[in-house]
C-alpha cells in the first residue's frame, strides 16, 4: 500500500464530502478521483477493474441524485413540470448570481416562479418550492451516505 497515494485519497475524499454541501466542488467525482489517484499510486495492485466500475456507478447514482430528488420533492409537494423546469433554472442561476445562498434559495424561487407561470395558485406554487427545498435537503443527506458508503467500501478493499 502506498502511503502517499492514501494520503492523497483521503484529500480527495474530504474535498468530495465538503462538495456534498459546498456547490463549487462535485462531491462524488472528487471521491472517485481520489480511489483513481490511489490506484496510479499502487499500480492498481490492490483494487480492479470492478471495484472501479462499481465506484463509477455508484458516482454516476450520487450524480443523478442532485436532479431526481429535487423533481420528485418538487412534485410529490404538487409542483407541475414547469415548477420542476424552474427549480432547476433557479438552481443553476440562483448558484451564479448568489453563490451558495443561491443554491438554496434559487430552486424555491425557480418553482414558484414555475407555477406561476403555469397559471396555479399562489398556494400551490408556494408548496412546490416548498418541495424544492425538501428535495435538497432529501438529497443532500442520501448523497451523503452514499459517498460514505463509497469510502468505506475503498477502505474495506484495500485491507
Amino acid at each position: 500500500m502506498s502511503l502517499l497515494g492514501l494520503l492523497m485519497a483521503c484529500l480527495f475524499f474530504a474535498a468530495g464530502l465538503a462538495g456534498t454541501v459546498v456547490p463549487a466542488l462535485p462531491g462524488a467525482p472528487l471521491i472517485w478521483l481520489g480511489m483513481l489517484v490511489y490506484g496510479l499510486a499502487t499500480g492498481f495492485s490492490t483494487l480492479g477493474w470492478g471495484f472501479y466500475l462499481g465506484q463509477a456507478l455508484a458516482m454516476a447514482l450520487v450524480l443523478a441524485l442532485d436532479y431526481l430528488a429535487g423533481a420528485w420533492a418538487v412534485r410529490r409537494y404538487g409542483g407541475s413540470g414547469y415548477a420542476i423546469w424552474g427549480s432547476a433554472a433557479g438552481m443553476i442561476l440562483g448558484l451564479i448570481v448568489f453563490g451558495a445562498a443561491g443554491i438554496v434559495f434559487g430552486p424555491l424561487v425557480g418553482a414558484v416562479i414555475g407555477e406561476l407561470l403555469a397559471r396555479k395558485p399562489l398556494t400551490q406554487a408556494i408548496l412546490a418550492g416548498w418541495g424544492s427545498l425538501v428535495g435538497l435537503a432529501g438529497g443532500m443527506a442520501v448523497k451523503l451516505v452514499l459517498e460514505i458508503g463509497m469510502i468505506v467500501w475503498f477502505f474495506t478493499a484495500i485491507w
